[in-house]
């Protein structure tokens, strides 16, 4: 058993690479705040229209943002190596890789808005949801760039620029919010549709920029002017998918079945809808913490795994369990303790924060089991051991979590309360099982190299 002293260089190089993307990951979930906070000032059905659209717009956005995410491992582990030619090549196969990805997207997006009437929303609700979920659709797209190149240079060890790029736009969208919500310094005043105009300019900014970034910087630059016909490769780009599925089901059945209980606390009407978007507000904004020590994971597990130092992939990996530990064990009980505090910051319908604080009691509950399944996938995604979360995902998720949460929701008649009760099964068993894993292949790699 290492030391705390052995421990801490670990601590250290895992927060460097984490904070970044975890201030990145926060400012998104600020933005969410900003707009539940000022979409919930127009009222309750207003803010419902949002929940809803999000719940939808969710899933996609998570699938082919995830899909992406094969980039950083493959590139990481030839980057260490110094094969440049290979970094170049998946950073151009990478970009075919987007334009693919949105070309999908896309076409699934336009499916789901022609039969957003099917989902058993209220009539009202649905109509003002139309708008913004084709705003926000036509976003994906320069998002989809974004994480693209966000990826590549998480590969080469640097989080920073990604970072400080998303915060602006984050200003940028929080600004408009104000400005195209109410109306305000002679902008139009469009409600619910100006949250989503918001987004949508924040967005187109982000890919323009980081390219920019990468083309000024003279150890960057050469891999994009690197590019050429010859690097177009068919391998590369199996590669990437073949990394990416199953990283980007795994998190779409996750995501699904948060988006889906969404939709069936809909069914219990508005309040209970606006209430569980700012439950799910608050639970978004501590996963991105998390999220941020989940990703640094996977770029130092696969930097240490790329060398072949063992050890370090153990340290590296151990480190992050106990941050997230520590992190979501102190979230879970501020949520609960401060929960009609938070409720009552965004809104003022009481029945609202009646139901909202009652949820905020079981998404506290499941934080820490919430941070070890984030971890478990940032280790096992730096091994590229990636089909195995997909399996335990979709036993996790789809067939405990969702139906769980129905059953104790409806056949019980526990409500809101039951569907996210069902998250803290669904979370829980997928921590237990990717930590298993972990821990068998750990075991399995220290026999290989004692034979060795």
């Amino acid at each position: 058993m290492a030391s705390f002293k052995e421990y801490l260089p670990f601590y250290r190089r895992n927060l460097k690479v984490a904070l970044p993307i975890m201030f990145a990951q926060l400012g998104g979930a600020v933005v969410q705040f900003a707009d539940v906070k000022m979409v919930g000032a127009l009222g309750t059905v207003e803010l419902a229209a949002v929940a809803f659209a999000t719940a939808v717009l969710v899933i996609a956005l998570v699938a082919s943002m995830t899909m992406l995410q094969s980039i950083t491992p493959l590139t990481a582990y030839k980057y260490v190596n110094h094969e440049h030619e290979e970094v170049t090549k998946y950073l151009q196969n990478g970009l075919v890789q987007c334009v693919i990805v949105s070309i999908a997207i896309l076409s699934i997006l336009a499916i789901a808005y022609f039969n957003l009437d099917r989902f058993g929303q209220d009539p009202a609700v649905c109509e003002l949801a139309k708008n913004y979920f084709l705003i926000v659709a036509a976003s994906f797209v320069p998002v989809i760039f974004f994480e693209g190149f966000r990826q590549f240079l998480a590969a080469l060890g640097n989080t920073s620029v990604a970072m400080i790029i998303t915060l602006i736009s984050n200003v940028i969208n929080i600004l408009f919010n104000y400005l195209l919500i109410y109306g305000e310094y002679g902008f139009p005043k469009l409600g619910v549709d100006g949250a989503a105009i918001a987004t949508f300019l924040s967005r187109v900014l982000s890919p323009l920029a980081i390219l920019a970034v990468m083309l000024y910087k003279k150890e960057w630059r050469m891999y994009i002017v690197g590019m050429k016909k010859a690097f177009f490769s068919k391998s590369h780009l199996v590669e990437l998918f073949k990394v990416g599925i199953p990283i980007s089901l795994r998190s779409t059945v996750e995501v699904t079945a948060f988006a889906f209980s969404g939709i069936m606390v809909g069914w219990l009407g508005p309040v209970a809808l606006a209430s569980n978007q700012i439950a799910s507000s608050v639970g978004h904004m501590v996963f991105m913490i998390v999220l941020g020590i989940g990703a640094a994971t996977t770029i130092r597990v696969s930097h240490q795994y790329g060398r072949k130092d063992l050890n370090a992939v153990c340290m590296a990996a151990n480190a992050s369990i106990h941050l997230a530990l520590l992190n979501n064990a102190i979230m879970g009980a501020l949520i609960i303790i401060f929960r009609y505090d938070i409720a009552g910051f965004f809104s003022v319908d009481p029945l609202v924060i009646e139901q909202t604080a009652s949820i905020l009691v079981f998404a506290g509950i499941f934080q820490v089991s919430d941070g070890l399944q984030c971890v478990g996938i940032g280790i096992l995604n730096g091994l590229t051991d990636v089909k195995y979360t997909m399996y335990c995902a979709f036993v996790s998720y789809l067939l405990i979590n969702l139906p769980v949460g129905y059953y104790l929701g409806f056949c019980r008649g526990w409500g809101a309360e039951g569907v996210w009760t069902g998250f803290i099964f669904g979370l829980t068993l997928a921590a237990i099982l990717f930590h298993l894993r972990w821990y068998v292949m750990m075991k399995r790699m220290k026999k290989e190299q004692d034979i060795r």
